[in-house]
């Protein structure tokens, strides 16, 4: 179904969100009859959303921007059991302290890109461990477990695919679909939701979800996923050799997230503007459109839109003139990513493997010295060979620090405190 009646769903097919929905044609109905609430949960495995969840995130902001009502639901609840989908083993169980601190990182995001507050459409967030904490297991199996078949948990991918592995799935994770059709129950009932989206790979909880809501609440519901997100090449997005591209700036500079954008794959460029960014359609029809080196210039705009939504207009123009600077100029380029180390530490020398590592260009040691052996890896420019160098106060450049270099578009400067 392409020719939709409400601007969200019309949005979202336009700009390549739409994968399964459960009755497209109804869903469409009700968002034009009023004002629809929907969520998307968010476990706490981190301290940090990456790329990865950035589709989800589009998507509320997409139904606000639409006049609804949009809720983030962080899984401070299912955080604890751990969400067995696309995993060969069980996630390591977490303490409340740490999904405490985690969520306390999260947050941080959505209110860059959600507006909240106490108006009709401005957004909610709400933590599963609410109502999940104090559910009794007794009462719980009894009133719910009985909506279930295990027939029927054993058909979705989350499961089957673990078992056609041989890999063990612990009963704790196979009451985690038990666990979110709940959030969709608790949710209809609290707020009125309608509504849950998610990525593909959540098809079956979602539609666990609107079955339970069907039987309890008597209520029709509604699900509705995106496609799963891999680059061109068939990568898994929001991953790079340097690990995760994460949102918090903490743990991934506005510089290092615009060469992310930048550095992407050509055959990407159009579908990453109309899924990341807000830019207009027709524009990014011109921009997919520009052959050779000029698709590097919509690799820019991708990049500077994308940051702004996420670090602000400021930090996306600095991240853009610190490249100009380094790959055009050739210059160190003061804002380039800046670690700091104690001056001591440089004067005795550092091992060259571990300074990539804490500089976050490697994610070990190990991996340093292989890059080294294939030529990926530079100090000041020029290319490092010697897995057993250290690197000292020898080193520093006239700007009185030592650059580090993984490949030609990643670098760190080191600067002695």
């Amino acid at each position: 179904m392409a020719n939709y009646k409400s601007d969200f769903m019309n949005t979202l097919f336009e700009r390549g969100f739409i994968h399964q929905c459960t009755d497209e044609t109804a869903l469409d109905q009700a968002l034009v009859d009023g004002t629809v609430t929907g969520y998307i949960g968010f476990d706490c495995t981190a301290t940090s959303l990456h790329v990865g969840s950035l589709i989800q995130i589009m998507m509320l902001r997409h139904l606000q921007k639409a006049g609804h009502k949009p809720i983030a639901l962080l899984g401070g609840g299912t955080t604890k059991v751990g969400d067995p989908t696309d995993k060969d083993e069980s996630r390591p169980l977490l303490s409340d302290e740490k999904i405490a601190e985690n969520m306390a990182g999260i947050r941080k995001v959505f209110d860059k890109l959600l507006t909240f507050g106490n108006k009709k459409t401005d957004a909610l967030m709400v933590n599963n461990d609410d109502w999940l904490s104090k559910l009794g297991y007794v009462e719980f199996l009894r009133d719910y477990g009985t909506h279930f078949t295990i027939n029927r948990m054993l058909t979705f991918d989350s499961v089957k695919l673990r078992l056609s592995r041989e890999q063990p799935m612990t009963f704790l994770e196979f009451n985690y679909m038990l666990m979110q059709a709940f959030d969709y129950h608790e949710l209809y009932n609290r707020y009125g939701c309608t509504l849950q989206m998610g990525g593909s790979d959540q098809w079956g909880n979602i539609v666990n979800g609107v079955e339970l809501c069907r039987r309890k609440d008597q209520a029709q519901v509604f699900g509705l996923t995106t496609p799963l997100l891999s680059t061109a090449s068939g990568q898994k997005m929001g991953k790079t050799v340097g690990g995760a591209v994460w949102l918090n700036e903490d743990m991934c500079s506005p510089y290092d997230y615009w060469q992310y954008w930048r550095n992407c794959e050509d055959a990407d460029v159009g579908v990453f503007l109309r899924r990341f960014t807000e830019l207009p359609l027709d524009e990014i029809k011109r921009l997919e459109a520009l052959d050779g080196q000029e698709i590097n210039e919509a690799k820019k705009v991708l990049a500077n839109e994308a940051t702004t939504m996420i670090h602000g207009a400021e930090a996306a123009a600095q991240a853009a003139e610190t490249a100009r600077q380094a790959f055009e100029e050739g210059l160190s380029a003061a804002g380039l990513p800046t670690i700091e180390v104690p001056a001591t530490a440089l004067k005795d020398g550092i091992w060259a493997p571990e300074l990539f590592t804490a500089a976050g260009l490697t994610q070990s040691n190990g991996e340093a010295r292989r890059q080294i052996k294939g030529g990926g890896l530079k100090i000041n420019d020029a290319g490092l060979t010697d897995d057993q160098r250290q690197v000292s106060e020898a080193d520093l450049n006239e700007e009185g620090v030592v650059k580090l270099s993984f490949g030609k578009k990643r670098h760190v400067l080191v600067k002695p405190v």
